[in-house]
């Protein structure tokens, strides 16, 4: 009986130990490369140069760290290893009470190449007017516009984007929704912190796009963790994604006001181009707010009369047609109107900025062929960093820099645990903002926004903050500031150096 189990089961062997032979040079290929795979690094690094830039006319000496954060869940198990540029000067030393700033992209799943190299940091990708940057003009220069000379900045590439990545047996997956990646954000702060000795610090956090999002979270939780902000800047801003949701009214509420700057920006308002854009939008908020609202409260049951006189003053406000207006019930969607503007002239608009045109594929198309906006300054950024990153920051890795950390199975966890209540289903972090607002009353929040951006419109941004419901004390402590730029601000020049000026009399304000 032996004998026969053990043929048996030498018998029932056979063919998984011809599979594995069979197997085995793939096998060893397969362990050969993944042998050879870069990974990201669990003990940190740290890359250091020296450099200057000028600032209102005077020397700023810094240093430049670039290097990686390693992020620890709460059993000191590293989760994930991000990567980072800090720019410091030598007044921002271990224990010095000088402010230091974090900044951030959004996506969600952007690296913070855009921030870095374009806002508020010693260099910039130049550019100005909204036009293609055209490979013979990528140029880095020193930018004069830095806020250096007011805080420390340190940029953080989101997981999975740049060169961040998880660590151990965790994956992408484990960081990409609301709450993990405000969580993997808010330990890497803290861990700068630490590592640098900066708690006594006055500290604030920029971010950008979906960052503005992720800032609610992260500002909350880091209270909540015992480290209190000073600030928090929202540059183009979307905390609800709530009520942006296709096919509710106060999505089309929100894009009007843009629309509005837009066309006064392109020329296409039937009457005289009023002299003041800032009187002008404002004049249209309070369209927005009353005859629009009360037209689209009304839905179906809106008389003839109130919709065409509606329509009437939409075209006022634009130079869309009448009859264009009506047919959409009054509900122009973006899209819609990106290709509609300038038909006449044969153009599209972009999305990020809509100073942006781009001719057609097709001239009857209702929709853009793509984003003028973000293609124009893509390629200028990304070999502007490249380049930078190896010869002055003086980056060494294996790792491929990962503009996005979207690929094939990318999903986001749109679900979100505010600080009372359920779950949301869908974000609005805007009241996690709030709640750290009552909770530190000191604490400073600037919205920084542009007219021509209709990716996260200004209007949005207003009624996000008048939605937060503060007391009127607290309401003090908002402030707005507007461009005639789109969502990447700093792009143009002039822009970017009244934002910059905006910026360090507010830091003067929260620092008082």
């Amino acid at each position: 009986m032996k004998l026969v189990t053990a043929l048996l089961l030498t018998a029932l062997a056979a063919p998984s130990l011809a599979q594995e032979k069979r197997q085995t040079p793939r096998d060893a290929m397969v362990a050969e490369a993944d042998a050879a795979t870069a990974r990201a690094p669990v003990e940190e690094q740290a890359f250091v140069s020296k450099g200057s830039v000028s600032i209102k006319g005077k020397a700023v000496a810094y240093t430049a760290t670039a290097g990686t954060l390693t992020i620890r869940d709460d059993n000191a198990r590293p989760t994930g290893s991000l990567f980072y540029t800090a720019y410091t000067t030598g007044e921002g030393s271990a224990g010095s009470g000088r402010p230091v700033t974090f900044f951030y992209n959004g996506g969600p799943g952007s690296a913070t190449i855009w921030l870095h190299m374009g806002s508020f940091g010693p260099v910039r990708v130049k550019s100005d007017k909204p036009v293609y940057v055209t490979p013979d003009q990528y140029s880095v220069t020193q930018n004069p516009w830095s806020l250096l000379d007011k805080t420390d900045v340190v940029f953080i590439d989101a997981m999975g984007a740049g060169w961040s990545r998880p660590l151990g047996d965790k994956t992408g997956k484990d960081f990409n929704g609301v709450d993990q990646d405000a969580d993997a954000f808010a330990r890497a702060i803290m861990r700068y912190v630490s590592k640098n000795n900066r708690w006594k610090s006055p500290k604030f956090i920029l971010g950008e796009s979906y960052g503005t999002l992720r800032s609610g979270v992260v500002a909350r939780m880091l209270e909540e963790r015992g480290l209190s902000l000073h600030g928090v800047a929202l540059l183009s801003t979307i905390m609800n994604y709530g009520v942006r949701q296709a096919g509710y009214d106060q999505n089309h509420m929100v894009l009007f006001p843009g629309y509005a700057a837009t066309a006064w920006y392109h020329g296409t308002l039937p009457g005289q181009k009023p002299a003041d854009l800032d009187a002008f939008v404002n004049e249209v908020r309070g369209f927005v707010a009353g005859p629009y609202a009360a037209a689209l409260a009304k839905g179906s049951s809106i008389s003839d009369a109130e919709k065409d006189a509606v329509a009437r003053q939409m075209n006022a406000y634009t130079g869309l047609p009448i009859d264009f207006i009506k047919r959409a019930n009054l509900r122009v969607d973006l899209q819609h109107f990106q290709t509609e503007l300038l038909r006449p002239r044969g153009l599209s608009i972009g999305r990020l900025d809509t100073r942006y045109t781009l001719p057609p594929t097709d001239l009857n198309a209702d929709s853009p062929d793509e984003d003028p906006a973000g293609t124009a300054i893509t390629g200028a950024y990304i070999s502007a960093f490249h380049d930078y990153a190896v010869k002055t920051l003086g980056v060494k890795t294996e790792l491929p820099y990962k503009l996005t950390a979207r690929e094939p199975g990318y999903s986001w966890d749109w679900s979100h645990r505010p600080p009372r209540g359920g779950v949301q289903t869908t974000p609005n972090t805007a009241v996690d903002l709030a709640f750290t607002m009552r909770a530190n009353p000191k604490l400073k929040v600037l919205f920084l926004n542009g007219y021509y951006d209709m990716a996260t419109p200004f209007y949005g941004a207003e009624f996000d903050a008048s939605h937060m419901l503060l007391p009127a004390d607290l309401n003090r402590n908002i402030k707005f500031t507007y461009y005639q730029s789109g969502h990447m601000i700093y792009l143009a020049e002039s822009e970017l150096a009244k934002m910059r000026d905006d910026v360090a009399a507010w830091y003067d304000e929260a620092l008082k």
